[in-house]
C-alpha cells in the first residue's frame, strides 16, 4: 500500500502550520526582549536620574537636584507601565510555544505514519522479489529435473572408440 497523497498533503499542512507558529513563536519573544530590555533601560534612567541628584548634592546645582528627580520619577512610570505588558507577553510567550510543541508533535505523527507505511510497502516488496526468485530457481531446478528425465543415457566412450560396457 503506497503512501495516500492526502496523508503527504496532511503533512505538508502540519510542517506549514509548525513553521506559522514557530514563527508567531520567535516573534513574541522578540517583543517580550524588547520589553525587558526597555526595562532595564528604565532602571538604568533611574539610576542615572539617582546619580544626578548624587551630584547636584555635592556641587549644589539645583537644576540637576530637579532633573535628577524627574528622571527618577519618568522611569518609575515607565517601569509600572512596562510591568504588566511584560507580564503579559510572557504569558503569550507561554501559549505560543505550547501551540507550536503541540504542532510539532503533530507534524512527527504524520512523519512517523508515512515512514511506517514506506517501511511495510519496501519490506512487501522484497518478500515479492524474494518470492520471484525462490519461485524462479524452482522452476530451473524442476526443468533441469525433467530433462534429465528423459533424456536417454548415452554410451561412454574412451578416447581410444572403446565403450564402457
Amino acid at each position: 500500500m503506497a503512501v495516500s497523497r492526502g496523508l503527504r498533503r496532511l503533512l505538508r499542512i502540519r510542517d506549514l502550520e509548525e513553521e506559522q507558529c514557530r514563527l508567531a513563536l520567535e516573534s513574541a519573544t522578540g517583543s517580550l526582549h524588547r520589553l525587558q530590555h526597555a526595562l532595564e533601560a528604565t532602571f538604568e534612567r533611574g539610576r542615572r536620574g539617582r546619580r544626578l541628584i548624587e551630584s547636584s548634592v555635592h556641587s549644589g546645582e539645583l537644576p540637576d537636584r530637579l532633573a535628577g528627580l524627574e528622571e527618577i520619577r519618568a522611569a518609575g512610570r515607565h517601569g509600572v507601565a512596562l510591568t504588566p505588558r511584560i507580564a503579559d507577553a510572557k504569558l503569550d510567550v507561554a501559549a505560543l510555544r505550547e501551540e507550536f510543541l503541540s504542532k510539532r508533535v503533530e507534524r512527527r505523527q504524520a512523519e512517523t505514519l508515512i515512514r511506517e507505511t514506506e517501511a511495510r510497502d519496501a519490506i512487501e516488496a522484497a518478500r515479492r522479489n524474494q518470492q520471484n526468485l525462490d519461485d524462479w530457481f524452482g522452476n530451473r531446478m524442476h526443468r533441469k529435473d525433467a530433462e534429465a528425465a528423459t533424456k536417454k543415457p548415452t554410451e561412454c566412450r574412451w578416447p581410444d572408440g572403446s565403450s564402457s560396457s
